[in-house]
């Protein structure tokens, strides 16, 4: 039984009831929860422990008390709000000061623990507990809450037609038997016996020890996974990275999925879609990004177009909730005590709807900085779209196609 079909049988029943039959009432109550009963009951209903301690011990004794003691209606200790007309206001203000108008709030700043707001008050000149602090809370619609990931930043102003051209495009490459892939870097790991969130089964009182403090091991350093999604065919890539997390990194990762998946999975493949974030190794600011595509796509002979999820979207990505979430899940409550660790963990990811990744450890250096210039730039075979060319753009093979097919044996 939870807290509120308590709350909700002591508010139908109040009114019918007296002092003495309350106290038995809410002891009844608490002796079928069990454990922690007394807890429960004074929470829902605001009597002190105290009064239900004393009512299960009239229960377990069968005691009786005669009509002449039954405290008359109004009587005995008053509630802190009955006596302090301010003190449910005063509260509400140090709780919400952004909504009660009071940007000075001494608790503006600080954690609100019931504790804290109980001191607040006490300095304010209310004499109150932490106790009638949280039955207030309580009242007054408040709960403890965590923090929920839900604000996408200022939306632009063509956030809605840049994903209804994505659509678009990945339904006419998928008409069109041409594969689609989504790309990403996965948060970067710490290598090492560190403590990794989650729980996994073990034999009862033998943890998986750890290390108490993350900081990193320099030998060991951190693992850098870049992702490749199939969105046609649920499959995945992950490049395992130990160095910068750069744009050439980020084709690398592309031409390894091609090499390695791709060419036997699209045999007859012309071109290729690419979605992408806005920013990281993948930008559509990135010079370097569109230098490397294009000799890949020198190399390959495909014609890869690539759309980016406008600014603060990046969630949106398919990649994310498709293969991310589920390699978190698979590696939850291990911790990742090496880079083969992390392969292995990352390839055994599969789900019930037919998921398959496959790993492989990147142990080539990236070194940041690298610069393209204008004339590098202007010798691209880049090819922008009309809506949102910055977003949305296509780079062509300058070789002809035949040396290209050597070329990519």
């Amino acid at each position: 039984m939870d807290v509120d079909t308590i709350r909700h049988k002591y508010e139908a029943l109040s009114p019918a009831l007296n002092e003495r039959t309350r106290r038995i009432w809410a002891a009844a109550e608490a002796q079928s929860l069990g454990y922690g009963g007394i807890a429960t009951v004074s929470y829902a209903t605001g009597m002190s422990r105290a009064t239900i301690a004393r009512g299960i011990e009239q229960l377990d004794s069968q005691a009786s008390l005669g009509p002449d003691l039954i405290r008359r209606p109004g009587g005995g200790r008053k509630r802190a709000v009955d006596l302090d007309p301010t003190l449910r206001a005063d509260l509400e203000g140090l709780v919400d000061p952004a909504t009660s108008g009071d940007p000075q709030s001494p608790l503006r700043w600080t954690s609100k623990g019931v504790r804290k707001l109980a001191d607040g008050l006490c300095a304010m000149g209310h004499e109150v507990s932490y106790r009638v602090v949280a039955e207030l809370l309580h009242e007054l619609g408040y709960s403890l809450q965590g923090n929920r990931k839900a604000k996408e930043g200022t939306h632009h102003p063509d956030r809605d037609a840049q994903f209804r051209h994505i659509n678009d495009s990945v339904r006419r490459f998928q008409r069109r038997r041409q594969p689609v892939i989504s790309v990403d870097t996965k948060k970067k790991e710490i290598v090492g016996d560190f403590k990794n969130g989650g729980r996994e089964w073990r034999p009862k009182g033998f943890p998986e020890r750890v290390r108490v403090h993350d900081f990193i091991i320099p030998e060991l350093g951190k693992a850098v996974p870049y992702g490749v999604y199939d969105l046609t065919h649920n499959a995945g890539w992950v490049s395992v990275g130990i160095d910068h997390d750069t744009a050439t990194f980020a084709v690398s990762s592309i031409r390894n999925w091609w090499r390695s998946m791709g060419r036997s999975t699209y045999p007859q493949a012309t071109s290729l879609l690419i979605t992408a974030d806005a920013g990281g190794s993948n930008s559509s600011r990135s010079r370097l990004w569109k230098w490397e595509l294009q000799k890949f796509v020198n190399a390959t002979g495909l014609a890869i177009t690539v759309s980016h999820f406008p600014p603060g979207t990046s969630k949106w990505n398919k990649i994310e909730h498709r293969m991310f979430s589920y390699i978190t899940m698979n590696w939850r409550g291990q911790p990742l005590s090496s880079l083969a660790v992390i392969v292995n963990l990352i390839a055994g990811t599969k789900t019930t709807q037919g998921l398959r990744i496959r790993c492989e450890l990147d142990t080539s250096r990236y070194p940041k900085g690298r610069k393209v210039s204008d004339e590098q730039m202007e010798s691209l075979r880049i090819k922008r779209a009309k809506f949102h060319g910055d977003w949305n753009y296509t780079l062509r093979p300058k070789t002809p196609r035949k040396r290209r097919a050597l070329r990519s044996r």
